[in-house]
């Protein structure tokens, strides 16, 4: 079976970190490259942990271009209060040994799709500032899919409504839901049932050097979800949950569903409105609403431990 080729866009960030690992791992994917844009820290060092994690695992192949340094509208903000100072705190990993590649994330992007003939697959991890700039900047460069970690049907974890990556920059969401092209989001109501435990941690720091890279990014990581999410058994890994749905068709349940976004000033703002029932619209994407929590689990230990 050929590949699926996709683009991460991303804004690492522990989670992101663990997608691009993931992506790697897995056979059924072409990672082409890796676009980053501001989110869980500032531009440079989201950037920079693309980098080192390429590094990591010898990966200088798989390029990566550096996108928009702040949200469409909204001031930028960033997640410190989960990923640390650096964004990717925890372990101990030496500065990149390159520098991004020298055009901007959307050109890069829109080179691909035209080149590929638009079979390519994006898969945004962080906020979707690139994917909106794409869309106004290079019109004709429509990829065949978006498969995004984003939103939430219920509770957001950046704002009662809102989740984080939509929260930071919902215009660029807003415009990004509304393109037409075949969109599928991944959201916290099913992220919050990718749990990683404590014996996952444990058994995967044991398998080799890419485990215990994503063990000490845990570690770090876990601090953040025992206090604010007690309650839960684990800690959420979201974004290497769209990676996963890409490379394993059945893993995530998905439901057709009409979103939207609110771009409202009030307590709303960031807030994705999911409609299965047309009273909106007709449906314009899909929305994860389950997945097989243990097999996403075994799937994440057993490819990052095949890096070495």
């Amino acid at each position: 079976m050929t590949p699926t080729p996709i683009v991460l866009d991303c804004d690492p960030g522990h989670d992101d970190a663990i997608a691009i690992l993931l992506a790697l791992a897995s056979p059924e994917l072409e990672l082409v490259g890796v676009t980053t844009v501001c989110g869980n820290q500032t531009l440079d060092k989201t950037t920079g942990n693309a980098l080192r994690i390429l590094d990591f695992v010898e990966r200088v192949d798989v390029p990566v271009h550096a996108g928009a340094d702040r949200p469409l509208v909204r001031e930028r903000f960033v997640a410190d209060y989960v990923h640390g100072e650096t964004g990717l705190d925890g372990p101990a990993l030496p500065p990149p040994s390159r520098e991004p590649g020298g055009v901007h994330a959307v050109e890069f992007l829109a080179a691909q799709i035209r080149e590929r003939e638009g079979r390519l697959t994006l898969v945004p991890t962080g906020p979707l500032t690139n994917i909106a700039l794409l869309l106004a900047l290079a019109p004709d460069a429509r990829p065949e899919r978006i498969v995004l970690m984003g939103g939430a049907i219920g509770e957001g974890n950046r704002t009662p409504a809102a989740e984080f990556n939509i929260w930071a920059d919902p215009e660029a969401a807003r415009r990004v839901f509304e393109s037409g092209i075949a969109l599928t989001m991944i959201g916290l109501d099913v992220t919050h049932r990718a749990l990683i435990g404590d014996a996952h941690v444990e058994e995967i720091r044991a398998r080799g050097r890419a485990g215990k890279l994503v063990a000490e990014l845990m570690d770090f990581y876990a601090r953040f979800h025992r206090s604010m999410y007690p309650d839960l058994a684990g800690s959420p890994l979201h974004d290497p949950v769209a990676v996963a749905h890409v490379a394993i068709p059945g893993l995530v349940d998905v439901r057709d569903a009409h979103l939207t976004v609110d771009c409202s000033w009030g307590e709303g703002r960031g807030r994705t409105n999911v409609d299965w029932r047309g009273r909106g619209g007709e449906p314009n994407g899909k929305v994860a609403v389950d997945l097989d929590a243990g097999r996403f689990a075994r799937t994440v230990i057993e490819r990052v431990a095949s890096l070495g």
